[in-house]
């Protein structure tokens, strides 16, 4: 009886590696591992915002409604846990890539008001703040290139046959990738004004 088990095991075991689960296992630790870094470097972004946001409040008290905007979208990214659990559920998923995108709209908005400042731009510290979260964004869409890769090969990997069996049997499902939110919206290059601000009114 015990021969008879341990056949039925090393059968198991060879038809597991034929049907492609060893596969599904490495193609979803990849996926991981990549969505790891996005996080990272979306951790990275969101722990130089606040830093930004006080060096340009010294030069521009003014423009307090776009110092607000940063300020809230940054709380807005703190506020979403992204867990592996993220990675299976699409909505979740949603709402932190909205949350992000928002993050970076207030960034870019921040960063245009700033040229209106000839002294914050000559700032070394707020020199030092940009390029490091340009390095950050470039970071950022490295690692996103690379979830995406991850994603896009887990997911024809559990479509494909007969490793899709293998997905339906162990409960493994399509993971949501990174979209463009509004195609329309970035496919119109943003209108950029440097003519200084009127002097606010006393």
């Amino acid at each position: 009886m015990r021969k008879f088990w341990s056949v039925l095991a090393a059968l198991a075991t060879l038809s597991l590696t034929n049907c492609g689960y060893n596969a599904i296992q490495s193609n979803d630790e990849q996926v991981k591992s990549s969505w790891s870094e996005v996080v990272n470097q979306y951790q990275r972004r969101a722990d130089l915002v606040p830093n930004l946001v006080n060096t340009v409040k010294g030069f521009a008290q003014q423009e307090k409604d776009v110092l607000l905007g940063v300020t809230n979208a940054r709380a807005k990214v703190g506020s979403i846990q992204a867990t592996p659990e993220v990675l299976n559920d699409p909505a979740a998923f949603q709402k932190f890539t909205q949350a992000q995108g928002e993050l970076t709209g207030a960034l870019s908005r921040l960063l245009v008001v700033t040229e209106n400042y000839p002294q914050l731009k000559s700032d070394s510290l707020f020199r030092d703040l940009v390029s490091q979260l340009e390095g950050t964004e470039n970071r950022i869409t490295v690692a996103r290139n690379r979830y995406i890769k991850a994603v896009q090969e887990y997911n024809v990997g559990i479509r494909s046959f007969p490793t899709n069996f293998t997905a339906m049997l162990f409960g493994y499902k399509e993971r949501p990738n990174f979209t463009v939110e509004n195609e329309r919206e970035i496919s119109v290059a943003p209108k950029v004004d440097f003519n200084p601000s009127p002097a606010p009114a006393k």
